[in-house]
């Protein structure tokens, strides 16, 4: 028992809380993320670097970090990857009481988790479950990842928050909270990060990665068809003239019947380049040629 609350204590002391405050003419406000931010995150160096969730940080021109013994530093961010969605935040400190992170590949179904989350200020709050899937993930916006994590162990914050394995190693970062599914979280894996750290820390992104194509839409699938949701405003599928309600047929004349096979097919394409979507509107197929952008030109 006294084992258990002393690994608690220490996961604890490495869980900080990110307080953003962001313009409200960037974009990321406008959908949905406000202008006022306040998330998760965990110190994994003890001079100061900290993992959290990408959306957390987004667009922020000012951050202010405080540490479980409510010590407070202003924060900037050194590396955002919007591939993995994750982000660096840095604060320049010493000796900072940092968690170990480790790879989540050889997690299971059934093991045990916990996770401890900021709920304002020095406030922490923690709980404790089990890994109840491990394998792909798609969004309604334009996110995907080849492998998730989700457990039964509670995200009480507005995210980052960072999930543990027994031995208080760090296996990945909460990114939604899935309580219209159930008690659940969804976390990012932390290898996301281990493999791209070095470039990360030396660039502020990912270099190693060809750039893909976004387009700026939100979709869900009725029947193995894909409908458009809505479209992120000013994004390259609102210019081009997609309408919610569209039913996408096919990419480039390859039919798409689920989103991540049309996710897949978006990202085949480099900012730019031309896509044919075939979608049926108004009871006729039409034919829509758009390009689209890098995502950190809209969300940069």
């Amino acid at each position: 028992m006294n084992a258990a609350v002393r690994l608690l204590e220490r996961a604890t002391a490495s869980v900080v809380g990110i307080h953003a405050s962001v313009p409200q003419d960037h974009p990321s406000v406008a959908v949905g993320l406000g202008s006022d931010r306040r998330g998760t995150g965990t110190l994994i160096s003890e001079d100061g670097l900290i993992l959290t969730v990408n959306y957390v940080v987004m667009g922020a021109r000012s951050l202010i970090v405080t540490l479980s013994d409510s010590r407070q530093y202003d924060g900037r961010i050194v590396a955002q990857d919007f591939l993995s969605n994750l982000a660096l935040v840095k604060v320049e400190a010493s000796g900072l009481p940092a968690a170990q992170v480790a790879s989540s590949k050889e997690c299971v179904a059934g093991q045990d988790v916990f996770t401890v989350t900021s709920t304002g200020d020095e406030s922490r709050r923690a709980d404790s479950g089990i890994i109840s899937y491990i394998g792909p993930f798609d969004a309604l916006w334009e996110f995907m990842l080849d492998r998730c994590i989700i457990s039964s162990a509670m995200n009480f914050g507005f995210g980052g928050a960072p999930l543990f394995n027994a031995k208080g190693e760090v296996i990945g970062v909460a990114y939604l909270s899935m309580t219209e599914v159930g008690r659940s979280l969804l976390a990012i894996p932390t290898e996301l990060f281990i493999e791209a750290r070095d470039e990360l820390l030396a660039h502020g992104r990912r270099v190693s990665v060809r750039p893909w194509a976004w387009f700026g839409l939100l979709s869900y699938v009725l029947r193995e068809h894909i409908v458009v949701a809505g479209l992120l405003p000013g994004g390259p599928a609102d210019k081009a003239g997609l309408k919610q309600g569209d039913v996408i047929l096919a990419i480039d004349d390859q039919e798409v019947n689920d989103r991540r096979a049309l996710y897949q097919a978006l990202r085949a394409h480099q900012p730019g380049e031309p896509v044919s979507f075939k979608v049926f509107r108004d009871n006729k197929v039409e034919t829509l040629k758009l390009k689209g952008i890098r995502i950190e030109d809209y969300f940069g």
